[in-house]
């Protein structure tokens, strides 16, 4: 007799059947295609002798639009509008101090572009410094700043950094001196030195009263850096200042980090109004205690400090093993004595001492003492307990008063103006990428002049990155526990397909082996029940008549069991009654096939649980 769940075996097994035919279609379809793009390889006559293939694009070197005060993108080859600083910096060893770092113009090693090349850095641990002229001095009035230019990291990044500075405009500016101290307006860009990655954006701020220069750092940008210093990629740096003391700075044309002049800003750009008085001092009974020892307390005449803090373990056993006359540490075998050594000037040699290989097996060598453990009669020396300071005042501080200092420029955006801009650098790490610098006042101008440039080397990295499978192996080198993942997200689909399309045909089998209709009849029933049965194994032969005698043999024992229960009520006997009609029904309908003998199995068990 078949169970409903074996009835619905074949369409599982059809589902099943479905998803492996188009299986094997796709990947019937993908090695076509691979075929055919095999094809196509093999009659194309384009070879990259570098082993990588490029994206072909037109590229022309971009042609700045509106209003810039700066723009370079080293196509020509030519380094003759920079000048290379020809001075030394200070606080530095002799040997280094020099600003002798090698520059060059030449192309991308990945990724490039016919006809595309740039300034890149080619040495390491040494002094950088290359600068250029502005076509005039940006003077911060109404208009917004936009500064933007490429870097790419070709080689990774140890320590160093790729930031540019704007030199402030002065009549006395000497390209051949630029230093690390040479006086700058901004600087704008990426610095990496350990595991630090940093953008900077550090503008000096010019203090009106006493005339002096400070520093301000904006905040950090909440965004990770690394790939932007690890990924081989050329990236857009972008900082806009308006004219309304706000900042943005983009990567890659997306805001990384926004803020206000203001207050965004670290030190604060505004001195406070009122400080602590620097004459000021802390009285000397001035009290800050807020607790004191009571001063009313006794020491009690029966103190006992208890003793030692520590005391050995008296229920300590010395181990099992332990080798009390094997020392722990005995004279290294191997040593030898020097051929230099003189017993009249250094003494009679004697080998190092080394742990004795005795005693790694053993529990422990020497003479065993036992452990030490906290005394619990132990109350140490005696101190009285503490109270509320009636007299305590409070922590001092000093008196403020109005800061001589103090200014409020609402308006910081009227920075000094510049008219230079410069690369004062050093790197452990050479092969540095800079392109595309650009510097004008309108977003637009900006955007066009990256989309010719970055851009395109943006669309020809995208077409050359390795493959979803080539980027998953890249990842587990570097991660390994991610192999983990990848066995277990390609054994869930294997799974769940063994699970749903494996037949259950011998577990219902042993199901409905275990299943007698024997134990669901009542005595009457059973006699009725035996007799269908002994007709029909009259047709149909001696085996059948031979289970029938096993369902007798169950129906003797049901009848033992039956004889126990006495404690019906009489309403359990009327529904036994319309059951019995019911079971005589179903009897019948068992004589007409397979699918009658299911429809029994379930009033049967209905009735069983009517039962119970």
């Amino acid at each position: 007799m078949m169970s409903k769940g074996l009835r619905m075996q074949p369409s599982l097994r059809w589902v099943c059947l479905s998803i492996l035919l188009a299986g094997l279609a796709t990947a019937e379809v993908n090695d076509k295609e691979e075929d055919d793009e095999d094809d196509v390889t093999d009659t194309t006559e384009v070879n990259n002798e570098e082993q990588k293939n490029y994206l072909e694009v037109m590229y022309q070197t971009p042609v700045p639009s509106g209003e810039v005060f700066f723009s370079e993108t080293f196509d020509d080859g030519s380094l003759d509008r920079w000048v290379l600083s020809r001075t030394m910096k200070e606080d530095a060893d002799e040997d280094i101090a020099k600003y002798d770092g090698e520059w060059k113009v030449e192309e991308l090693k990945e990724n490039k572009l016919s006809g595309d090349l740039g300034l890149v850095l080619k040495s390491t641990a040494r002094h950088h410094a290359i600068s250029s002229k502005l076509k005039k001095p940006f003077v911060f009035d109404s208009k917004p700043l936009i500064v933007q230019y490429e870097v790419n990291f070709q080689d990774g990044i140890d320590c160093g950094g790729a930031y540019i500075k704007l030199l402030s405009h002065s009549s006395d500016l000497n390209l051949e001196e630029f230093h690390d101290r040479t006086a700058y307006t901004i600087m704008f860009g990426p610095d990496k030195c350990g595991e630090d990655y940093k953008l900077h954006f550090i503008f000096r701020h010019k203090n009106p009263i006493i005339g002096d220069y400070d520093e301000k750092h904006a905040k950090r940008p909440e965004v990770d850096l690394k790939k932007f210093f690890t990924d081989k990629k050329t990236h857009l740096y972008t900082l806009i200042l308006k004219p309304d003391n706000t900042y943005e700075i983009l990567l890659d044309q997306i805001v990384v980090s926004q803020g206000s002049l203001l207050e965004d800003v670290i030190p604060p750009l505004n001195p406070p109004k009122e400080i602590d008085d620097p004459k000021d001092k802390k009285p000397i009974e001035w009290d800050e205690r807020p607790k004191i020892p009571d001063p009313h307390a006794v020491k009690p005449e029966d103190w006992n400090e208890g003793g030692a803090a520590k005391i050995e373990d008296v229920d300590a056993v010395k181990p099992e093993g332990w080798l009390d006359d094997e020392p722990p540490l005995v004279p290294d075998p191997e040593a030898q004595k020097p051929k230099d050594w003189n017993d009249d000037m250094d003494g009679e040699w004697e080998a190092p001492l080394v742990s004795n290989p005795k005693c790694e097996t053993a529990p422990g060598c020497g003479e065993w003492t036992p452990p030490l453990i906290d005394n619990p009669n132990y109350k140490g020396p005696w101190k009285p307990p503490m109270i509320e300071n009636p007299d305590y005042q409070g922590i001092w501080k000093p008196r403020k008063i109005p800061n001589p200092h103090y200014f409020e420029d609402l308006n910081p955006f009227r920075m000094t103006s510049f008219s230079a801009v410069g690369l004062e650098l050093w790197s452990m790490t050479s092969d540095i990428y800079f392109d595309n610098f650009i510097i004008c006042t309108e977003k637009e101008v900006a955007d066009r002049w990256a989309s010719d440039s970055w851009g395109l080397k943006k669309l020809v990295a995208s077409a050359n990155e390795p493959g979803m499978i080539n980027q998953l192996l890249s990842a587990a080198e570097e991660r390994p526990w991610l192999w983990v993942l990848y066995i277990l997200t390609a054994a869930l689909p294997v799974g769940l397909l063994v699970l749903f399309c494996w037949p259950r045909k011998k577990i219902e089998e042993e199901e409905d082996a275990d299943f007698s209709m024997s134990d669901f009849l009542e005595p009457d029933e059973t006699e009725v029940a035996l007799q269908k049965v002994m007709k029909k194994g009259d047709l149909e032969g001696p085996e059948d008549n031979k289970k029938a005698s096993l369902d007798k043999g169950n129906v003797d024992e049901n009848e033992e069991e039956d004889d126990e229960e006495e404690d019906f009520s009489q309403e359990d006997e009327d529904t036994g009654v319309a059951d019995d009609q019911s079971s005589d029904d179903e009897m019948k309908e068992a004589d007409e096939g397979v699918d009658g003998g299911d429809h029994l199995k379930q009033s049967l068990r209905k009735r069983r649980v009517r039962k119970d």
